[in-house]
């Protein structure tokens, strides 16, 4: 039955947020099946993939950490997307956000205010992913590039910036002296590292009575500040398209250009700041990264070592959240829990690690796909809505239109 026949838009408001719910579950039993020909068992790999992401503390500590990047890169896309263009420069924009960061960082003296160091830095990866992201609104803008293309090149440009950069101006001191060479920079001073929130937590856990005085719950994870900041930044983005002028001309250039433009919205300078804000938001990614995860920048095994690919899997989570900042942060999620839980379904059922990518991927084509079919229904809703109900008889069709 085609639900397009349906009258009731509750039922639409209902079934739509549940899409990609629906579209994941398809995908998980598509992955079953493949679990299946390689004689695996799939409820012993779906429950070492949930173990995985979920079934400890330092688990969870885990899946949070990965969500963090994709969650600022989703919520950035969000923006581009909402704006009418496509973004898949996030790998190029989180390095060079990563570079200016830990560039910074090197250069403040020690004695430096450590929350005014992680502000600065934080700041300087923001600049520098929107400067890389406007290069594109500019050139979509004023000169008609089509930013897929721009925005790929872009992330080959900043691979190659920063494999020469690691292995000549930025190099650790100690490891230029060593034969191997390792590209990689020194180890950025230990008190500009992202605070970690795990004795916060501990702290309001003991507050609620939840667990007792000297538990010691979170406190041993490696969970730090950037998930706080990246869900405010989600609330705020949200914010920012739903209630601000800015934010309804970015989505009315995104919905129509020309009907913008005849408003008086000059169309050029919201594509150049949509790119702007997304690339923003990715480049804070790569300041994260550098400041709460790894502590120093490496070239070693390309871009997509320091990216982890949330540059192309934030898209995804976008999507996922039906390019709504506030959806975007369970998509995150998720998509988090897939990657980190893939590794204990990868040891514990002894599958090819590549069989995670496959899952990654059904989940993509299936949530894409819901998006289109959603859409596809929405058009045929209207036009049933314009055409009148198709229950009254051809006559009293003809007699109103006679009217």
């Amino acid at each position: 039955m085609d639900l397009s026949s349906f009258r009731n838009p509750r039922l639409y408001r209902l079934i739509d947020p549940l899409l990609p719910l629906f579209a994941t579950l398809a995908a998980l039993l598509v992955g079953a099946v493949m679990l299946l020909l390689m004689n695996a068992n799939p409820i012993t790999a779906y429950r070492a993939l949930y173990e995985g992401a979920f079934g400890s503390k330092n688990a969870v500590a885990d899946t949070l950490i990965k969500a963090t990047p994709l969650l600022l890169v989703g919520i950035g896309i969000c923006i581009s997307f909402r704006g009418g263009v496509i973004n898949v420069g996030g790998e190029g924009q989180m390095i060079v956000g990563g570079l200016a960061a830990t560039a910074l960082a090197l250069e403040l003296p020690e004695t430096t205010s450590p929350a005014l160091a992680l502000l600065l830095c934080l700041a300087a990866s923001f600049a520098a992913g929107a400067i890389w992201g406007g290069i594109a609104g500019a050139l979509k803008a004023y000169f008609k590039v089509n930013e897929i293309l721009s925005t790929i090149m872009l992330n080959q440009i900043a691979i190659y910036w920063m494999i020469y950069l690691l292995n000549n101006t930025l190099i650790d001191p100690l490891k230029a002296q060593q034969a191997s060479r390792i590209p990689e920079t020194a180890r950025l001073p230990r008190q500009f590292d992202l605070p970690r929130i795990g004795e916060w937590l501990d702290t309001l856990y003991k507050w609620l009575g939840l667990v007792g005085p000297d538990d010691k719950l979170w406190a041993t994870t490696l969970l730090h500040l950037g998930i706080v900041l990246a869900v405010i930044l989600a609330i705020a983005v949200y914010i920012f398209l739903w209630r601000t002028t800015i934010g309804y001309r970015i989505r009315a250039v995104g919905k129509n250009p020309r009907a913008s433009r005849y408003a008086g919205i000059r169309v050029k300078r919201y594509v150049v700041l949509s790119l702007l804000l997304s690339g923003g938001l990715a480049g804070l990614a790569g300041g994260i990264q550098v400041m709460g995860v790894r502590h120093r920048m490496s070239a070693e095994g390309g871009g997509i070592a320091f990216t982890g690919n949330a540059g192309f899997n934030g898209i995804v989570a976008a999507l996922f959240g039906q390019l709504h900042p506030i959806g975007t942060i369970p998509a995150s999620v998720l998509f988090g829990a897939l990657l980190v839980g893939g590794n204990k379904l990868q040891r514990d059922v002894q599958v090819p690690s590549a069989l995670i990518t496959v899952l990654i991927g059904l989940v993509i084509i299936f949530v894409v796909s819901s998006e289109l079919w959603r859409r596809r229904r929405a058009r045929r809703r209207v036009i049933v809505t314009e055409a009148g109900p198709p229950d009254r008889p051809p006559e009293s069709q003809a007699m109103e239109a006679g009217r």
